[in-house]
């Protein structure tokens, strides 16, 4: 009896079991355990315990503390299912992959490769997402695959390729943020989206470092600010111009580095020369004493590092605004050293990850693109078949949804995501997807999607399935897992082998673990920008994470990028000017407020997840439209009343919720309920002409009562 047998029976004595893991939600991916307490016919108890790791440092939030309750509750699908006569009946995994096989060959027979669609997600493993691509374009031969992941970090990946070279949440490691003696916080709300990190910046506070913070509403994140931007939804690319016409006027430049490390410059000068800076003012709602206040301490510090998240990203200029803030780190020379870098605060699990291994349209594993003759040549080099056999590029995920109404998509087969509630344009995208011919749903519960699928597929949840995550700081995490999957349902991975198989395309998805898939993704990545080849499953349990790109196993890495060179062919950095761009849907009479989405603390993304934990429903169980007290009383709003909230495009009812710490012109609705609170029936789907980055951060609307003055609510 080895070790780990004598661990599990000595475990099974005590009446108890222990799962070693991390936690299933945001970028940070948190290790912990789950200890399972079982004592005679009582229900088992539960004490999840944080483990070690240099992310966290050991911290849990309250999301990672009752993860389990989801994984655990009696919700989840335990077997296949099929929509027949209108009911949803449950069936054997033979007779499921048999209904794919017939259908998707008769869909192809008749409409071409391209009538099926696969949609992904950012919080499958490395290994789900690297299967999930090849998938499409071997099994499938469609070139219609795109993820979740497209609405969450599109606008930051494109500019950090198109600045960098190269796209990696954090060019430094967590560890760098204390030594910053300015932190700039754009659009991100650490405080409830990444909890757990929160440390870092409270000793980087502690060390003296000047905290600024750009939101249009006050948060937990607003509250260690030294100062606050207020700025109008829509306005950062603006607001970030203004700062940088701050730090030329008043001479707070890196001379050198900007000679020999960047390129563009004198370009971004004359444009800037020719701003305004009281109209940028105007424009964003943050005063030109403010905008010179925070230009001048960020330039002043001698350290110093930029954030941003959705709220700078999720907007229809969302990559040039992102540049924008790029522009300020270059600037000042602040990258490539302790204390000093730029972090695109990634949301999903692996958001990361996900978008490096093929499941992004135009991508192929590594980072590689899929329109690239060397790229297509390489990877059908691994997959064993000619390049011509590839397919090439799709569209995005909301661009999906219009293929699926012109119904060039007949069939949609989607993981590890909830569509339905995730995309802009809710009631347009849910029209579509009834539409289609075939919807197939591989998920742990029944999600809002999976409601109008016509084969529903059991997967594992995060607790049994193995596989490897890549956290925002790109460091490559293994998640043990060894909890008995429940029922008949199966691991993302093992689906996907089976219904190739089904596809008469077994030769190249013959894999039998996670650990075999990963190794064949190490090879389909190497050389690429996000190269794995030197990371293996033994090397992640003994140095508990690694930082890519790892091209060999003696490769070592301290985390930060760009010391010395970026990742252009010249080495240098790519500066770029920025127009002041308005909102795509600017207010008026009829839509005087514009709304802006978000998370809260207790629930991540859709909630399909964190709805069915009862300790976290329980502290937030339905939505809310946060709006000022000015605002409402206007309107005619009383706080804890049901109002609807309009738009253009559809309606919602949510409960109001005074605040007098968002500004008076925008309201504020967070992302995590479906079905009438489905905040995305009123979001705007207009993209980023770059990235295809959805406008969620910026849409005109309205708010009125539900319920006449005095009869209730």
């Amino acid at each position: 009896m080895n070790r780990n047998e004598r661990s599990i029976a000595a475990q099974a004595v005590r009446g108890e079991s222990v799962f070693d893991t991390q936690c299933p939600f945001c970028s940070v991916q948190c290790k912990m355990q789950v200890i399972e307490h079982r004592t005679g016919t009582e229900r088992p108890t539960y004490t999840v315990i944080p483990k070690p790791n240099a992310a966290s440092e050991g911290r849990l939030c309250i999301k990672g503390m009752n993860a389990y309750q989801h994984a655990l509750t009696a919700e989840r699908i335990l077997h296949p299912m099929a929509r027949i006569d209108g009911e949803l009946v449950r069936i054997s995994w033979e007779e499921a992959y048999e209904r794919i096989r017939h259908k998707f060959t008769e869909l192809r027979g008749r409409y071409g490769y391209d009538s099926i669609g696969v949609y992904g997600g950012g919080s499958l493993t490395n290994e789900s997402a690297y299967l999930l691509g090849k998938f499409a374009r071997i099994a499938l031969g469609t070139k219609y695959i795109d993820y979740n992941g497209r609405f969450c970090m599109s606008a930051a990946a494109s500019a950090g390729n198109k600045t960098f070279g190269m796209d990696r949440g954090l060019t430094n490691p967590l560890s760098d943020i204390p030594l910053a003696k300015c932190i700039i916080l754009a659009g991100t709300n650490i405080a409830e989206c990444q909890p757990t990190l929160m440390p870092y910046f409270t000793r980087a506070k502690e060390n003296g470092a000047f905290v600024i913070v750009i939101d249009p509403r006050e948060t937990g994140t607003t509250a260690i600010a030294d100062l606050h931007l207020k700025v109008k939804p829509g306005m950062d690319a603006a607001l970030a111009n203004g700062m940088q016409k701050v730090l030329l006027e008043e001479g707070l430049l890196d001379k050198g580095f900007l000679a020999n490390r960047t390129v563009g410059f004198e370009k971004l000068k004359a444009h800037l020369r020719q701003l305004n800076l009281d109209e940028i003012a105007g424009l964003t709602g943050v005063s030109e004493e403010l905008i010179r206040k925070a230009a001048i301490a960020y330039g002043k510090a001698a350290t110093g590092m930029v954030f941003t998240a959705r709220g700078v990203e999720q907007q229809t200029d969302g990559y040039m605004a992102v540049r924008s803030f790029l522009n300020l780190v270059l600037m000042t020379g602040k990258i490539g050293k302790p204390g000093s870098g730029y972090g695109a605060v990634t949301g999903q699990g692996n958001g990361q990850g996900g978008r490096e291994h093929g499941q992004k349209a135009d991508q192929l594993p590594g980072y590689r693109m899929i329109d690239n003759p060397a790229d297509r040549a390489y990877v059908a080099g691994v997959w064993g078949i000619d390049p011509s056999e590839l397919p090439g590029k799709g569209v995005s995920a909301y661009e999906m949804m219009e293929k699926i109404h012109e119904e060039e998509i007949r069939a949609l087969f989607v993981m590890g995501s909830n569509p339905l509630v995730s995309n802009p344009n809710a009631n347009f995208v849910e029209e579509g997807l009834r539409k289609l011919d075939y919807l197939i749903v591989a998920d742990m519960f029944l999600s809002e999607t999976a409601r109008l699928a016509d084969l529903i597929l059991p997967v594992s949840a995060y607790i049994e399935n193995e596989g490897t995550l890549t956290n925002m700081e790109g460091r490559v995490l293994l998640r043990e897992a060894n909890r008995l999957v429940p029922g008949e349902a199966k691991h993302d991975w093992q689906i996907l082998c089976d219904i190739a198989g089904k596809m008469g395309k077994g030769e190249h998805f013959a894999f039998r673990s996670a650990e075999s898939v990963f190794n064949e993704l190490r090879l389909a990545s190497k050389g690429g920008i996000a190269d794995y080849y030197g990371i293996t499953y033994d090397r992640l349990r003994k140095e508990e994470g690694v930082y890519w790109p790892c091209p060999s196993a003696s490769h070592d890495s301290s985390g930060r990028l760009f010391e010395t060179t970026f990742a252009h062919p010249g080495g240098k950095a790519d500066i770029a000017s920025v127009a002041n761009h308005l909102p795509d849907e600017p207010t008026d009479g009829e839509y005087p407020l514009t709304l802006t989405t978000g998370r809260v603390l207790t629930h991540y993304l859709t909630g399909v997840q964190t709805r069915r934990s009862h300790s976290l429903a329980a502290r937030d169980f339905e939505s809310f439209v946060e709006i000022h007290p000015r605002t409402a009383r206007k309107l005619g709003i009383k706080d804890q009343s049901l109002v609807r909230l309009r738009s253009r495009r559809g309606d919602i009812v949510v409960r109001s919720r005074y605040s007098a710490g968002i500004r008076e012109d925008a309201v504020f609705v967070p992302m995590h309920w479906g079905d009438v609170q489905n905040v995305n029936k009123v979001t705007n789907p207009a993209l980023d002409p770059t990235c295809r980055m959805p406008g969620f951060k910026s849409c005109a609307v309205n708010v009125l009562p539900l319920y006449p003055v005095g009869q209730g609510g």
